[in-house]
């Protein structure tokens, strides 16, 4: 409903019953985002202009908007509430004690440790986690194959395909990733490092 929200940043609630909250007058109207630490830090002083990447969230009992400091970290917190188990809270935790690269190279690697090594996040989930987006993104990638292969000299390489799985996940298209694909074959220093190429790749992609 909405993709993001420019406006007032009349205060910054840190800690409340309800969580982390960020309130911000757009055109008169004060709007009630759930945010993490991070994104708190992020954004200006109160009475600065401010910006946030918004979802929102639509339950039986409550309508929860969230908010984010990149469309990046939006798109994952929507990836992370794919998994059963996860809630709002648990995933703006995760994106707020996880940089984005760190959570996907984490998935990728099958890394349980680093992803329960943030609060409330528990071994059992931590493989859930990477179970059911590891196996999301390679389904994700096998049904664009079916009709639109991506084709890049660098295709045959694991770390590659890995990359190109993952921002598949986030939504980009075909041609951004070809491209971005392409510029990191010449900026990476390891090709075989998945990390490294998505560094670079999402930084051309954000650019």
């Amino acid at each position: 409903m909405y993709s993001f929200l420019k406006g007032t940043i009349i205060s910054k609630q840190f800690s409340t019953p309800f969580g982390t909250h960020l309130i911000l007058e757009v055109n008169g109207i004060g709007f009630n985002v759930m945010v993490n630490t991070k994104t708190l830090n992020s954004l200006p002083k109160e009475g600065s202009q401010g910006i946030v990447y918004t979802q929102l969230i639509h339950r039986e009992d409550a309508m929860i908007l969230c908010g984010f400091i990149s469309s990046q970290e939006r798109d994952l917190f929507n990836i992370l509430l794919s998994v059963s188990g996860i809630g709002v809270k648990v995933a703006l935790k995760l994106i707020g004690d996880l940089e984005p690269i760190e959570l996907i190279s984490a998935v990728i690697k099958q890394d349980h440790k680093k992803i329960a090594s943030t609060k409330g996040i528990g071994p059992k989930i931590a493989q859930r986690i990477v179970l059911e987006l590891k196996e999301k993104m390679v389904n994700w990638r096998s049904e664009l194959e079916k009709g639109h292969e991506i084709k890049t000299e660098t295709q045959q390489l694991d770390s590659y395909i890995e990359a190109e799985s993952v921002l598949l996940s986030l939504g980009y298209s075909i041609e951004e990733i070809k491209e971005a694909l392409q510029v990191s074959s010449e900026k990476v220093k390891d090709s075989s490092d998945t990390e490294e190429i998505l560094q670079h790749a999402l930084k051309w992609l954000s650019s």
